[in-house]
């Protein structure tokens, strides 16, 4: 049987038995007042576990990975820049040395330059891919400070619009992007490399 379209033609092509044409009213289950945001690129740390932040640096492991797979965007001489897997916004870019140490101080004046030399880029390919209002930029040192990661410096550049605040990750404790991880990356990338 086929489907019919608004006026009642049929429309070529469809078959009500193929159950990727069946809409959601007529699938198992019963509706309810949850929205579903799919995030399908946390499934690399979910099915890893937890034990790969305590054993494994991603700071460290995402430049041994391709930069598709390590999500890096940038890699320079002393940092690189990839995006968040966690991102707060779609866009949200991490700079890091590649030497694994924790804390600003630490860090060479060639390293300190490279970091600020990506950071100012990272802004600009994002103002140019996404057309943000403005960013929020900081580096959280320490655990008691906010760094998920505290044990591998990392600068954190998130793109912010003027409508992203909104009562989602305020009230629910959820934040909805707009975009896959994937997509992008490769959008950073190729206006980062063009």
């Amino acid at each position: 049987m086929s489907s019919v379209d608004e006026a009642g033609s049929a429309v070529p092509g469809t078959d009500a038995a193929d159950p990727a044409l069946v809409d959601a009213a007529t699938l198992a289950g019963v509706p309810d007042e949850f929205q579903r945001l799919w995030t399908p690129h946390r499934m690399a740390y979910i099915q890893a576990g937890p034990e790969v932040l305590r054993h494994d640096c991603p700071f460290c492991e995402a430049p041994r990975r391709s930069d598709e797979d390590g999500l890096i965007v940038f890699r320079g001489h002393t940092a690189y820049a990839l995006l968040n897997l966690f991102p707060y916004n779609s866009g949200h870019l991490l700079v890091c040395p590649y030497r694994h140490i924790a804390t600003y101080d630490q860090a060479t004046d060639e390293e300190v330059a490279e970091i600020g030399t990506l950071t100012q880029q990272g802004m600009r390919v994002l103002r140019q891919i996404s057309r943000c209002d403005g960013f929020n930029i900081g580096m959280n040192q320490g655990h008691v400070a906010g760094a998920g990661v505290d044990e591998h410096l990392h600068q954190h550049i998130v793109p912010r619009w003027a409508s992203d605040a909104n009562f989602f990750p305020i009230i629910a404790k959820t934040k909805a992007l707009p975009q896959l991880l994937g997509d992008v990356r490769r959008a950073v990338w190729d206006a980062w490399h063009a």
